[in-house]
């Protein structure tokens, strides 16, 4: 243990100092240059470091990937748009594309709901019980998705009748009198599906709830007492001045959460690894690649995740521009 801080310490150490040394060298080579041209050249130099590393670990994967998409299974021989036809007329990735949608409608709908319930709620509370609470509820984000997957499997968890429970739905289950039940095998109208959604569910709550509830104490007191003058209810308080006015954290939060759901992969595989009718496009590129080693289809599904990603950032970037524009 002590070896391995001493490594993460040592790593840190380097890094900062392969920084400097390289932002010192740039500052010099800048300098070498006439006055005039040193201030045009020198802001260009020292965001040359995080566009080398952007172009490197993200333009060129992206391009590689896209070219990847259009060869055949081990990138020996070009197929062209074979790849995505295979996809796109494959009943069982159908079923993988529905599963995925159901994932970004469901997901970020209720993770805004409850979030918005649970800040509105924790900010009637005392200040210490309400930084308790906000605490507690914003503990799972910090646990990984395989961790949660890990933790969720003793809820969901399913032993033979007669057989100790070590599941706690199957425990109340059995209490009530009735069989144990094996949730994850529960294809029927997706039950399964939205058991793993209920995951990501109880990780995100805490991350929405902190973002909205930052907004709602954002709101003007002034506008709220306004409200009240007029003769509004807590609810129409709530439902025509506060939520107007956060919108712009609702759209944030909601398109964030939509492109997480988007690359799910963690808790599907940790869970079902997509059995029963419960996989995603991300556990679907993951199997392609290290199970079925077809890097074409692999790659094909990344470039389909990208298209649908991508629409999704331009608006939250627009989004962003325009409430900047507006301050």
């Amino acid at each position: 243990m002590v070896i391995k801080i001493l490594n993460a310490i040592l790593t840190v150490g380097i890094g900062l100092a392969g920084a400097l040394v390289l932002y010192w060298l740039l500052n010099k080579i800048a300098e070498l240059l006439p006055t005039r041209w040193e201030d045009r050249v020198k802001p260009y130099l020292y965001i040359l470091p995080a566009l080398a590393a952007i172009g490197l670990y993200l333009v060129y994967p992206a391009y590689q990937t896209i070219v990847f998409s259009f060869a055949n299974a081990d990138s020996t021989a070009w197929v062209g748009l074979k790849n995505y036809r295979d996809l796109l007329t494959n009943s069982d990735f159908h079923q993988t594309l529905f599963n995925t949608l159901l994932w970004i409608i469901i997901v970020p709908t209720l993770t805004i709901i409850f979030g918005l319930i649970v800040a509105v709620l924790a900010d009637r509370l005392r200040p210490r019980a309400e930084k308790t609470a906000k605490t507690i509820i914003f503990l799972p984000i910090a646990i990984s998705a395989v961790g949660a997957g890990t933790v969720w499997r003793f809820v969901y968890d399913a032993r033979p009748p007669g057989e100790p429970q070590v599941g706690l739905q199957n425990e109340i289950v059995t209490k009530l009198g009735f069989d144990p039940v094996n949730w994850l095998q529960l294809s029927d109208f997706r039950v399964n599906s939205m058991l793993l959604m209920v995951i990501l569910l109880w990780a995100q709550v805490g991350f929405a709830m902190v973002l909205l509830s930052a907004a709602i104490k954002g709101v003007p007191a002034d506008t709220l007492e306004a409200a009240r003058v007029d003769g509004a209810n807590e609810r129409q308080i709530f439902g025509r001045v506060v939520v107007p006015q956060i919108r712009s954290t609702i759209i944030t939060v909601f398109v964030t959460v939509t492109i997480g759901v988007m690359k799910i992969f963690d808790i599907v595989y940790v869970m079902t690894n997509g059995d029963f009718t419960t996989n995603v496009v991300g556990n679907q590129f993951f199997n392609e690649l290290f199970t079925n080693f077809n890097n074409g289809y692999a790659a094909a599904i990344v470039v389909l995740l990208m298209l649908a990603v991508v629409p999704l950032m331009a608006y939250q970037v627009r989004q962003f521009r325009a409430e900047e524009a507006t301050r």
